[in-house]
């Protein structure tokens, strides 16, 4: 029954991670509060889970117009470069704070969602 959990959850944010919507962030959640998952092996998953999900969905993003390639490349460079120093930080944190930091980041993404006000709709 755990597996199939696992599987469904999985699933539905690579689902989710397709759409842009957030998935890796659902994935983590999910890894840490019911899975049991210690924090910083969990953040290994959600990166090893994310290139698949990520890869899969490129090509559809492309297709529909919804990828600047004059910004790719800078934002593939920058992104790699700082995924690697803040795994190599994270690696050194305490899991406590790195917990913290992580329920902290939620809260302002968060309240900053609730509270946003949309933008005018064109005519």
């Amino acid at each position: 029954m755990n597996v199939l959990i696992s599987l469904l959850a999985g699933a539905a944010t690579g689902v989710l991670s397709g759409f842009g919507v957030g998935g890796g962030t659902l994935l983590l959640l999910y890894l840490t509060a019911f899975a049991g998952v210690e924090q910083h092996l969990a953040q290994g998953i959600n990166l090893v889970y994310f290139l698949p999900a990520a890869a899969a969905a490129l090509p559809s993003h492309i297709k529909n117009g919804y990828v600047d390639r004059s910004a790719a490349l800078p934002a593939i460079l920058a992104g790699l470069a700082t995924a690697g120093l803040c795994a190599w930080v994270a690696s050194g944190l305490d899991t406590g704070l790195l917990r913290r930091c992580f329920g902290g980041f939620l809260l302002v993404v968060g309240l900053q969602e609730l509270f946003r006000k949309s933008p005018p709709t064109a005519r």
